[in-house]
């Protein structure tokens, strides 16, 4: 059978998922009446409510009796880990660049990726049907990217597709017949070239993806990379270093057709597969016969550079909203996370009951935590720290690219506040329609926290994207919150006149009715230091002051912060309570006496 593997790359939001879903629509994988959902590729609810995607997926179509597999890959770089180990699997990519926003970080993350790999890209630039977009100049800043990229001669000459992937069509001009996606079609059987690998060879195959099924267990999804997978054939498992993981059967085999994975009894070198039948092999272990004598080459995947710590949940309120509360479950629910998510490392804390999590960024731990707590657990979040690392220059610390589109008159402001995290302006120029484009290189520690602070500054007009670049010289102290927090002194539920007249104190985070334990921060301070304040405080009823009058407390709505927000918000002393229900902040030691011993031995940790 003839095979084409490629994969669709590029920055979040400039139309992977939207483009896939045309794909198969036009190849006729989909039957003319069915009901398919719009961005068909992000099944996860996370994926469908943020618009973005998380998880690598395979699809294929048929276009001329070739097979096509395409594998949409995520475009954060917190996501990097999936992109990595998908590069592995194809032999072209379609980078998709949108042709107003053009070139952002995350694409340049993909593309240096798939430029190493050696694949020579097709250049899609999406969505010319945009009011600003600017097709012409956007091209221009591809090839530059190429060529900083260090792209050789062939990935140079790339092919050119213009493209609306909503509407539908792709040309090779951009006064085309904007018809259908036919010409992209055509051109990827001409551009990317069939795997050339060997069929005799015994069978052996790199794990890249693995996913959990109710019905068939793990299934582990590769590329066959030598020889063919037969049902039920029996094979190892091997690490890199040659060492066996384990022996079992191919006892399911499945290839994609659409959206589907089909049961297959034989699969040849070039083939995307998922099989099921092995219990204890994962990512990027290599899967063969039983004769194969040396683990197949797996892409080493670039480092972790930030950390949290996530506890049992022991604040007062524990085990009241959440089915999954013990440190046993929290571990054995890493350890899976980590076995099919390669850029994560899950270690034992030295507190007890805690475990350190390390991974790419806050949106990958973020999204970790949010599916925990959708399936039930209860957690104990700390403050998101960088890993730093010695080196014989001394001490080393992750460094971020970011870039800003922002309104001109916000970019003062932009530069100001990036300056005071450590962060250096490497180039500022117009981008068109007022707005200006700035990059920076700041210390990833320096980010944390800071994306409300700048959709505040910016009234919510500014896009920020940010790219790891590196480790360099650590940069020094950074200044930590400005403000205190205030702090519950009392359990119970919140009362309204008792947050009235917290009101002037500062900001609050808690709503009349809602349930406050001792050491649970309720809101912001307006002032540097802490304050334990009494939400509950009922008022004094007489003869004369009735009880009725509260109807006339007006009370200013609560700042309710997302999960991603509270993680970013809290200090060292501090931490994020996440249930099914609630996500709530507090102090790490809930008693005020042990909070001012803490204190005096400057262990606020």
């Amino acid at each position: 059978m003839d095979i084409r593997n490629i994969a669709i790359i590029a920055h979040v939001d400039h139309g992977k998922t939207t483009l896939v879903d045309q794909l198969l629509k036009q190849s006729g994988a989909f039957r003319e009446n069915q009901q398919v959902a719009e961005r068909a590729m992000d099944s996860n609810d996370l994926e469908r409510e943020r618009g973005i995607t998380i998880l690598a997926k395979c699809t294929s179509v048929m276009w001329n009796d070739v097979r096509i597999n395409i594998v949409d890959t995520p475009g954060h770089a917190d996501f990097g880990g999936e992109v990595e180990r998908i590069l592995n699997m194809v032999d072209g990519a379609l980078v998709l660049v949108d042709a107003a926003e053009s070139v952002l970080p995350q694409t340049k993350f993909v593309v240096g990726k798939a430029l190493a790999r050696g694949l020579r890209p097709i250049v899609v630039v999406n969505k010319v049907d945009r009011g600003d977009a600017r097709p012409d100049e956007v091209l221009n800043e591809v090839f530059d990217l190429f060529a900083s990229l260090d792209a050789d001669e062939k990935q140079l000459d790339f092919p050119v597709l213009y493209a609306s992937g909503r509407q539908g069509w792709a040309d090779e001009s951009l006064e085309g017949a904007r018809e259908n996606l036919n010409p992209m079609f055509d051109l990827i059987l001409r551009h990317v070239a069939a795997p050339q690998l060997d069929k005799e060879a015994p069978f052996a195959m790199v794990a890249s993806i693995l996913e959990y099924d109710n019905f068939l267990g793990r299934i582990l999804t590769g590329r066959v990379e030598q020889g063919r997978a037969k049902l039920n054939m029996p094979v190892k498992a091997l690490r890199a270093d040659g060492s066996v993981v384990e022996t079992g059967r191919l006892t399911k085999l499945m290839s994609f057709r659409g959206l589907d994975r089909v049961p297959v009894e034989e699969a040849e070198a070039g083939d995307i597969i998922a099989i099921a039948g092995l219990s204890d092999t994962t990512v990027p272990e290599t899967i063969g016969a039983p004769e194969l004598e040396a683990p197949l080459v797996a892409i080493p995947v670039d480092p972790p550079t930030l950390a949290m710590t996530f506890r049992v949940n022991d604040g007062p309120l524990a085990g009241r909203e959440g089915k999954k509360v013990t440190s046993r479950q929290i571990r054995d629910r890493l350890m899976r996370e980590a076995e099919g998510n390669i850029a994560i490392r899950i270690s034992e804390s030295s507190e007890s009951d805690a475990f350190e999590v390390a991974g790419r960024g806050e949106l990958q731990l973020g999204v970790l935590i949010e599916t925990m707590r959708r399936e039930g657990f209860e957690l104990a979040i700390g403050r998101p720290r960088v890993l730093f690392r010695e080196t014989e220059n001394g001490r080393e610390e992750p460094m971020e690219e970011v870039l800003v589109d922002v309104d001109e008159p916000y970019s003062g402001v932009v530069v100001e506040k990036m300056s005071r995290r450590k962060g250096e302006l490497r180039e500022m120029r117009p981008s068109g329609g007022g707005k200006v484009r700035l990059t920076f290189l700041i210390p990833s520690r320096g980010l944390i926290g800071y994306h409300g602070e700048f959709l505040t500054d910016t009234r919510g007009t500014g896009i920020m994207n940010r790219l790891f670049s590196g480790y360099g010289p650590y940069k020094g102290t950074l200044e930590g919150r400005r403000n205190g927090s205030l702090i519950s002194n009392s359990d119970g539920e919140a009362v309204q006149y008792a947050l009235f007249a917290l009101q002037d104190r500062g900001v609050l985070f808690v709503d009349p009715g809602e349930k406050v334990y001792v050491g649970m921060i309720i809101g912001e301070h307006s002032r540097e230091n802490d304050l334990d304040v009494n939400p509950i405080k009922e008022k004094k009823l007489t003869n004369i002051r009735a009880a009725g009058k509260d109807e006339a407390l007006l009370l200013v709505p609560p700042r309710k912060m997302s999960l991603e927000q509270a993680i970013a918000y809290i200090e060292d002393d501090e931490l994020v309570e996440v249930t099914p229900s609630a996500v709530r902040l507090r102090k790490r030691h809930l008693d005020p006496n042990e909070r001012k011993k803490a204190q005096r031995s400057g262990d606020a940790a």
